[in-house]
């Protein structure tokens, strides 16, 4: 009878604790974003990496910045999955991507080497597949 209470017990713990690892959602990968191209090593280099959905928006839940003198971001933990990389180089360091007249006043990249036209290229063109750590290059282009 007492063999029969632990494995009761253990059939018990097991199936709510089966449960939990698979609702756990896995560990992302690292993914190191070297950058090519830049003008300066002035300011910093703010790179995202963005599904289908927060492409080009700011509320891209990948995201990460270092000294343009660097000329490499690395973001950790994206799970696998299809994104688009974008990257900004901010010269001046205020946060934001200055424009003037309607045009990128700071360089611009992306995965695949997307470029814009008429505004920011499309997801598709600019979509990777992440799978576990990895790493890519971004060639920065400036429109002034």
């Amino acid at each position: 009878m007492a063999i029969k209470e632990d494995s009761m017990g253990f059939r018990k713990w097991l199936v709510p604790a089966a449960a939990l690892l698979l609702a756990t959602p896995a560990f992302g990968g690292d993914v190191r974003v070297e950058i090519a191209n830049l003008r300066s090593g002035d300011g910093m280099v703010r790179v995202a990496i963005c599904p289908r959905e927060t492409f080009t928006q700011p509320s891209c839940p990948y995201v990460g910045a270092a000294p343009a003198s660097r000329g490499a971001v690395v973001i950790e933990d994206v799970p696998d999955g299809v994104y688009a990389v974008q990257a900004f180089h901010d010269e001046n360091g205020n946060g934001d991507l200055d424009r003037r007249r309607f045009r990128p006043a700071e360089g611009l990249g992306f995965s695949r080497d997307a470029r814009m036209w008429m505004g920011p290229p499309r997801f598709s063109d600019a979509a990777i597949r992440v799978t576990g750590d990895g790493m890519l290059t971004l060639t920065m282009r400036y429109y002034q």
